[in-house]
């Protein structure tokens, strides 16, 4: 028969004084209220220094650090980041020559390609689908297709392609176009598609080839902003959860497969929720060797804002 056990006698265990602990949280850490009126600066000093507070800090300080020794800061983006209205703020930084390139997947381009021509865009999908309608807008694929023809026979990117095709219209809502602003400012935009996934392909105009060709030379432009990301460069991942995620990591390996160092890097991404890709292709895997990663999970029209005033006000910089 098992012998039951005892109870442990702990009359004689050892204690030890608390001065003596090494802790994880310090009152000096802790969130603090400004005594004067609240702006930006006071509230970000205000925080408290522990998790996602601290991350957060740190990124914009790689951010304001990656400007300061003219080191890239690349910003990787899906639909939703246009949709939320946030264009204004990221070309303000663009402007600034903080944000130094941007990768979109095709969904970016086609909701930035229709704010610069209507001032609007996101159709109903539901509504529309029911009578074939979906995504079947004339202006938005006959234009579009046009300059990724274009580009295909000029050996140019997308990106480039469907900027200039908006500048060259003189599109009324231009101010509100990321796709505008790179040709404006020499911001290079690679937009990276999946054949089948954008509702351009859809219409007669598409043509598989012309969208492969441009899209790959973006690929390859991609992957030479990517091999200058070595020592304090930044790349941010907005709302991406399959395709950015994925070329960016194949940009990275071809970077290192031609020799090239990138290591020592920072990588964040945002989005509502985390995601595996871009926290494993992105945040994880990319920065094994002495660079840093980052996630933060929240709403775009929340987040980013916060991220562009924060890194403004570091820089004393006006919007």
């Amino acid at each position: 028969m098992k012998k039951k056990p005892k109870p442990v006698d702990i009359s004689s265990v050892t204690t030890y004084p608390l001065q003596d602990r090494i802790n994880k949280v310090s009152v000096h850490d802790f969130a603090t209220l400004p005594e004067s009126k609240i702006d930006l600066s006071s509230f970000l000093a205000s925080l408290p220094k522990t998790l996602k507070a601290s991350d957060f800090l740190s990124l914009v300080d790689d951010i304001v650090a990656a400007y300061q020794n003219k080191k890239p800061v690349i910003v990787m983006m899906g639909g939703h980041v246009i949709k939320c209205g946030l264009s204004p703020l990221l070309i303000t930084l663009a402007k600034r020559g903080v944000i130094t390139g941007f990768a979109f997947n095709g969904a970016s381009s086609i909701h930035d390609f229709e704010i610069a021509l209507i001032g609007e865009t996101s159709e109903d999908v539901s509504a529309y689908l029911q009578t074939g309608k979906f995504g079947m807008w004339e202006e938005t694929g006959q234009l579009m297709n046009t300059a990724i023809q274009r580009a295909a026979d000029t050996g140019s990117g997308m990106g480039e392609a469907l900027g200039k095709q908006l500048i060259e219209m003189d599109a009324p809502y231009n101010t509100y176009s990321l796709l505008a602003a790179g040709v404006q400012y020499d911001i290079p935009i690679t937009v990276h598609v999946a054949i089948g996934t954008d509702i351009i392909h859809q219409h007669p105009s598409a043509n598989g080839a012309a969208i492969g060709a441009a899209s790959f030379t973006d690929f390859q432009l991609l992957t030479a902003l990517v091999t200058d990301l070595e020592g304090g460069g930044v790349v941010l991942n907005l709302g991406s959860a399959v395709i950015l995620p994925e070329v960016f990591l194949k940009a990275l390996t071809i970077a290192r497969n031609l020799g090239r160092t990138v290591s020592h890097f920072t990588a964040a991404n945002f989005d509502m929720n985390q995601q595996y890709r871009p926290v494993e292709n992105v945040v994880k895997r990319p920065t094994e060797m002495g660079g840093k990663g980052y996630t933060f999970t929240g709403h775009h029209e929340l987040m980013i804002p916060l991220l562009v005033q924060a890194v403004l006000s570091h820089l004393q910089l006006t919007p």
